[in-house]
């Protein structure tokens, strides 16, 4: 990093061209430190930079960098009390109680899926589903009079992702008897939407059992 940065310097003092950094000092200094949506694009560089990206050596640089700095949380649920504390060292044991945004109590909020400090949560009692920042106090309910947004536990799985218009979308499989039921709701349009997807009928059958997760 420290010879990445002095080209740099160099560079802007003279005014002149950027130095050729090579391609050692790219992929070990620059591409890690990208986020994951640049990380994708630049996998159409080349064939040596797909190979490098793909590579369980680079995901795991590529983590430990974006797993740094203060803005990284964790939200600890108990049976009475929500906490918010930090990943930092120093900070670990400070921690911040939240209140709700929801009228349930904290034992009766499953976790579905997170992303980008957003969670998709269901309540035990409803089952309704919400998307949740607890960092900002921020909360939308995403079921609907239709029966979309209805979480069924052992059966169904809950994913959070962005599309390509950077819209942030909640995928719900809902596998019923011999049926899977695949809805995507927009955050932008606050509306679900039947996607096509696993239409391969073996995906059907009670063979499969769903597992939440998060959609890549």
């Amino acid at each position: 990093m420290k010879k990445l940065k002095g080209c740099l310097y160099s560079a802007s003092e003279s005014n002149t061209k950027l130095p050729d950094l090579g391609p050692d000092l790219i992929m070990s200094e620059i591409l890690p430190r990208l986020p994951a949506k640049c990380v994708g694009r630049a996998k159409k560089v080349c064939k040596e930079w797909l190979s490098c990206i793909s590579s369980k050596e680079f995901v795991m640089m590529h983590c430990r960098h974006m797993c740094k700095g203060s803005r990284q949380k964790i939200l600890s649920i108990g049976q009475e009390s929500c906490f918010i504390s930090s990943t930092t060292v120093d900070l670990v044991d400070e921690k911040t109680m939240i209140t709700l945004p929801f009228h349930v109590r904290p034992s009766d909020v499953w976790i579905l899926s997170s992303l980008n400090g957003l969670l998709c949560v269901c309540l035990r009692n409803t089952f309704e589903m919400l998307i949740w920042n607890p960092l900002i106090r921020s909360c939308i309910n995403i079921s609907d009079s239709k029966s979309y947004g209805f979480f069924k536990i052992y059966s169904d799985a809950v994913g959070l992702y962005i599309d390509s218009s950077n819209d942030y979308r909640v995928l719900h499989i809902k596998h019923g008897r011999f049926t899977v039921d695949v809805m995507a709701y927009s955050r932008r349009t606050s509306h679900w939407k039947r996607i096509p997807f696993l239409q391969k009928r073996h995906y059907h059958t009670n063979g499969y059992v769903w597992s939440g997760g998060d959609f890549l």
